[in-house]
């Protein structure tokens, strides 16, 4: 029979020869597969770890927290001021636009709880605010520009909606009234001592650590002076300039870390321009504001202050003029209907019990109402600001 050699030549259907086992591969073609392999897993391992142009370069975002300076913002800063709304963390809110422009994609974090007033350190006075006199520490603008009334000044939210600002006179003549306003009043509402008054250095402080505004009330001439008396050291039209100078200063070294000054009675001095104009100079040189009660319309502030720089408010009504509960309530409304008309209301009043028990539960409600109640500083008018 002839052999067949070759598989093609095998007839269909005959037996063919026993092939190897499957797990088997020829040695050659074993080691070609391995060799194969060895170079697929190095070309990919290069190609992992090459960078351009396989791999694109990972962005590097570097968080930082920012945290509220220990004195008020200059007013030229935003309002560190303002009172942030609070939420429940750490939110973006600002990609440095600077950094990204160098593609450093700096994004910058704010704590909630860092924003606003740090009411632990509200009562220590800035010693570079401060300057050393006979009768004790005179406010003055620092050596960087800072005003007084920019670093002591309670932050607000900086909305356009309707603002009241409220000021309670007379601290510090009563201890117990004084403690029960520091201690009653909402936050928001502005406190004014008077320089006649006890312990004005403490209740600064504990009105302070409240978060209130504070300002300094001082003694103006009004009209049947002496038998209407203002108190010790009252500025006169008849005193010369460089005396009332002297009796203002008096006035300012009684404390500390207040935003500027209000009159106490005055119908008669703040109408005298000669008179005046050393005080409105003073108060602008050392930065701080001035508060006309609007008792007069004579006043001659308005045009002195926007003279000197000095940032001034004037009231739009005194709330307890009749100590009503009634009254000070219509009085108040009042005011609410003013800020909602032109957009901020301006009143004054002074520490009566009944006068601080109803302005507490009137705020309380006028939040309510969509009214925001701000600090003096809020609503004034300031010649360095434009």
């Amino acid at each position: 029979m002839t052999h067949v050699t070759k598989d093609i030549e095998r007839p269909l259907g005959q037996t063919e020869p026993r092939r190897p086992s499957r797990g088997f591969v020829p040695p050659a073609r074993s080691l070609i597969l391995g060799l194969g392999a060895v170079a697929i897993l190095a070309v990919s391992s290069a190609i992992a770890l090459r960078e351009r142009p396989f791999r694109n370069p990972q962005t590097s975002v570097t968080a930082t927290l920012e945290v509220a300076e220990t004195v008020a913002p200059p007013a030229e800063t935003a309002a560190p001021a303002p009172t942030a709304p609070k939420s429940e963390g750490p939110s973006i809110i600002h990609v440095n636009p600077e950094s990204a422009g160098r593609g450093d994609g700096v994004i910058i974090i704010r704590d909630p709880s860092a924003v606003g007033q740090n009411l632990a350190i509200a009562h220590l006075p800035d010693q570079a605010l401060i300057e050393e006199s006979e009768t004790g520490p005179l406010p003055i603008r620092a050596a960087d520009g800072r005003r007084p009334v920019d670093v002591y000044a309670r932050p607000w939210s900086g909305a356009r909606g309707a603002r009241v600002a409220i000021v309670i006179g007379g601290l510090a003549v009563s201890q117990t009234g004084t403690q029960e306003a520091i201690e009653k009043l909402p936050a928001e509402v502005t406190l004014a001592f008077a320089p006649q008054g006890n312990s004005i250095g403490r209740w600064m402080q504990a009105a302070r650590r409240k978060g209130h505004e504070i300002l300094m009330q001082a003694p103006l001439e009004p009209f049947d002076y002496p038998n209407i008396d203002p108190g010790r050291n009252t500025l006169t039209v008849d005193a010369a300039p460089d005396e009332n100078v002297e009796r203002l200063r008096w006035t300012l070294s009684r404390t500390t870390n207040y935003t500027g000054v209000m009159n106490y009675m005055g119908a008669r001095f703040v109408a005298d321009a000669k008179a005046m104009a050393p005080i409105m100079a003073e108060l602008g040189k050392r930065g701080l504001l001035y508060l006309d009660d609007g008792t007069t319309a004579r006043s001659v502030a308005p045009d002195m202050a926007l003279k000197d720089r000095v940032p001034f408010a004037s009231g739009d009504a005194i709330i307890d003029a009749e100590r009503d509960r009634g009254a000070i309530l219509k009085k108040l409304d009042q005011l609410e209907a003013t800020a909602r008309a032109k957009g901020f209301a301006l009143g004054t009043g002074s520490a009566f019990d009944v006068t601080v028990d109803t302005v507490t539960s009137w705020v309380a409600e006028a939040k309510k109402r969509g009214i925001e109640i701000v600090p003096v500083s809020a609503v004034t008018i300031d010649p360095e600001k434009g």
